[in-house]
């Protein structure tokens, strides 16, 4: 008997110096500010990064030049305590709306600070999985850090 191989989720845990009402806040419409610009799929340079707020809103970055990449969906918009996303990028870096990986996010409220909880589950990406592991744990390592420090 052939067996799959299971591909653990990227995840990062991250504790930051504000209520969680606030950690959401900045990781949902702030994602702007704390973003790596590099991290794009657009032509053109990063202006802004939109979650809309609720169940099967669109989740994309929008372009200097006004034009809009979709990066995914909402799947579970929950403030201030979990969103989940649809993540729907390939592992070239490109929009592929039959993609499915996901990326939860949870706040739960540590006295005064707010422990970030982060996984993305990876077996969207089939074959490609265990690389994209290694990119992601990277990627996100350096994004949560750039988050802390934006919502302290």
């Amino acid at each position: 008997m052939i067996g799959t191989v299971q591909i653990a989720p990227v995840r990062k845990s991250i504790v930051v110096k504000a209520p969680p009402e606030h950690a959401f806040e900045i990781f949902t419409a702030g994602m702007v500010r704390w973003w790596n610009k590099e991290y794009s799929i657009n032509k053109s340079p990063i202006r802004d990064i939109v979650i809309e707020p609720r169940v099967n809103g669109r989740w994309f970055e929008r372009g200097a030049d006004g034009s809009e990449c979709q990066w995914g969906r909402v799947l579970a918009w929950e403030p201030p305590s979990r969103i989940l996303l649809a993540w729907r990028i390939t592992p070239t870096f490109s929009y592929d709306p039959n993609l499915m990986t996901e990326l939860e996010v949870r706040f739960i409220p540590e006295g005064n600070a707010t422990r970030v909880e982060l996984e993305h589950r990876l077996e969207g990406y089939g074959a490609a999985a265990e690389e994209m592991f290694k990119v992601f744990d990277a990627g996100w390592q350096g994004l949560m850090e750039g988050f802390a420090k934006e919502a302290a």
